[in-house]
């Protein structure tokens, strides 16, 4: 995440004037949480980092965004849990900042029934994305916002999956667009 579109980010979350807690869909080793996060520890609220830890499509083996250094030797798997914990650690950001371990549309239904704010940024292939998008916008409250990361109009610049799933919000007719930073989406939930 460059440096602009996390600052959008912050501010998308430390600007809300709704009451709830923040949840990103997709963590990975934490840097999105750390921004997020610091808008919880100022507002006092709680900040649920939804993620199996076991990396996206792109982040597997023989993919542009492999990293074998995240890789658990004993399961031969991704693991990026020790890492987003450390993250979290270091920032001091432990006390506001709670990492949910799973699948997040498996998640969804057992956690918060509501949230100020939604980041998805967790698988980008469609059938992730969408199950992500179907999840967890109905939870964000009226006055609220739907954050959606890696949404590139031009099919060149990334993958569809984030893209259509920002047409989707905003063709639901409880979304307007807020704010556009890169890749970054805000929506504000209307109805």
């Amino acid at each position: 995440m460059p440096d602009d579109e996390g600052e959008a980010l912050y501010g998308a979350a430390a600007s809300l004037v709704v009451p709830g807690p923040l949840v990103e869909v997709g963590s990975y080793c934490g840097k999105s949480a750390l921004y997020l996060g610091a808008a919880a520890y100022e507002s006092g609220r709680l900040l649920f980092c939804v993620d199996h830890h076991r990396g996206s499509e792109e982040n597997q083996v023989g993919w542009e965004w492999h990293d074998a250094d995240l890789v658990d030797p004993r399961v031969g798997r991704l693991d990026t849990l020790p890492t987003f914990r450390r993250t979290v650690l270091d920032a001091g950001l432990e006390t506001c900042v709670v990492a949910v371990v799973g699948d997040s549309p498996a998640v969804a239904p057992f956690m918060v029934p509501e949230a100020a704010l939604v980041f998805i940024d967790g698988g980008h292939g469609a059938v992730p994305a969408h199950a992500d998008y179907e999840a967890w916008a109905r939870k964000v409250l009226p006055g609220g916002r739907l954050v959606i990361h890696d949404v590139f109009p031009d099919p060149a610049d990334g993958g569809r999956p984030p893209h259509e799933i920002y047409l989707r919000a905003l063709g639901s007719g409880g979304f307007r667009e807020a704010s556009a930073t890169g890749s970054l989406r805000v929506l504000e939930r209307v109805a």
